[in-house]
């Protein structure tokens, strides 16, 4: 059986005036279903790079120069913006690095959660709160019904990140990238996050892509 992710060969450089940035410089691997994979390096090592350059995610001054990302026969560096954007919250989901930059400041929580399942038509509008509340409910966020109507700055960090990893699983993707989960959380909340990717991973069977520094 063929992967669900294979990343072969990746090259990502940055330009810039002072010159050429090699932040990714060949990376390969492979990653199965149900499989959780571990990126780890320091801080500047083109960890998260190497991810974003899969989604296509990249700043303006930054080129793939050669590689290939094929997830599920489907090569994501040659497809079009459509056909990515129709992968992308859907079939990968990303909980990225700084969940208050990573949160709109201006949106309720439970606006937020529910627009990747609306914008891909896979729920109407009162599926995909219910669908919200019960995640904010599985992901252990006391309160929740009345914590659907809270604005970003209202949760603690740790409940911000619980809120993300809710987000990134409400359209069901078979693939989580988990950008530095447990940044600037203490140690007993990393404890209970990287547990519940666990969970989450066994009870929707998905694969999951770890990037950390903390080794």
């Amino acid at each position: 059986m063929a992967p669900l992710l294979s990343v072969k060969n990746l090259h990502t450089y940055f330009y810039r005036p002072d010159g050429v940035v090699k932040a990714v410089d060949g990376i390969s691997y492979d990653l199965e279903v149900g499989e959780t994979l571990g990126i780890v390096g320091e801080s500047g090592s083109g960890k998260s790079v190497s991810v974003l350059s899969m989604l296509r995610l990249i700043r303006k001054n930054g080129r793939i120069e050669e590689g290939e990302a094929v997830f599920d026969g489907q090569d994501l560096l040659t497809l079009d913006k459509e056909e990515l954007r129709t992968i992308r919250g859907k079939e990968i989901s990303m909980i990225f690095q700084d969940p208050m930059t990573s949160l709109n400041p201006t949106f309720r929580i439970g606006r937020q959660m529910m627009e990747p399942p609306l914008w891909h038509n896979l729920l109407g509008s009162q599926e995909a709160r219910q669908k919200a509340l019960h995640l904010l409910e599985r992901v252990g966020i006391p309160e929740h019904k009345s914590r659907f109507f809270d604005y970003p700055f209202q949760f603690s960090g740790g409940m911000r990140q619980r809120a993300m990893i809710a987000m990134a699983l409400i359209c069901e993707p078979r693939l989580i990238i988990a950008d530095e989960p447990t940044t600037a959380l203490d140690v007993t909340v990393r404890s209970q996050i990287l547990n519940l990717l666990q969970e989450m991973k066994e009870a929707l069977g998905m694969s999951i892509i770890m990037i950390t520094h903390d080794f």
